[in-house]
């Protein structure tokens, strides 16, 4: 007779990484902490539970693009009203918004569920290298 095992979340052990997004291509650390968030990393991981670690994402306005993407890549907004959709380019992004653009190539990674806030919820983000989350012990993770 085969059982079906069923997770305990009360016993899950949430871990802290730390990410150092400075001269990194975004995709590569969005890909990262997402992967971690999710929880895939993990060995028990089910799509339909939020088992996924804290990451902390230090120089996040630091990062890197390649190719053409800082004239090319463009991020929409709309009101809701006729013709008001916006644009903003990449590039005026990192000036205004710094740590939006790694947020959006964070979340557009997450599924679109009722897990989306609360897995979002677990990412924090820093625009240097300095952040509070020193006693939570962060494992630091290499991308290359």
């Amino acid at each position: 007779m085969k059982t079906t095992f069923k997770k305990n979340l009360n016993k899950a052990d949430k871990k802290w990484y730390i990410i150092d997004a400075k001269d990194k291509v975004l995709g590569k650390v969005a890909v990262e902490a997402a992967k971690l968030l999710r929880g895939k990393h993990n060995v028990d991981y089910v799509p339909h539970l939020d088992d996924g670690d804290y990451v902390i994402v230090i120089n996040a306005a630091h990062y890197r693009v390649t190719g053409q993407k800082l004239d090319q890549k463009k991020y929409y907004r709309h009101s809701g009203k006729l013709g008001n959709l916006k644009e903003i380019p990449l590039k005026r992004m990192q000036e205004k918004h710094p740590l939006k653009a790694m947020q959006a190539a964070i979340a557009g990674m997450i599924p679109a569920n009722r897990l989306k806030k609360p897995i979002m919820s677990k990412l924090k983000l820093f625009a240097d290298a300095e952040h509070e989350h020193e006693s939570q012990k962060p494992i630091e993770l290499k991308i290359s």
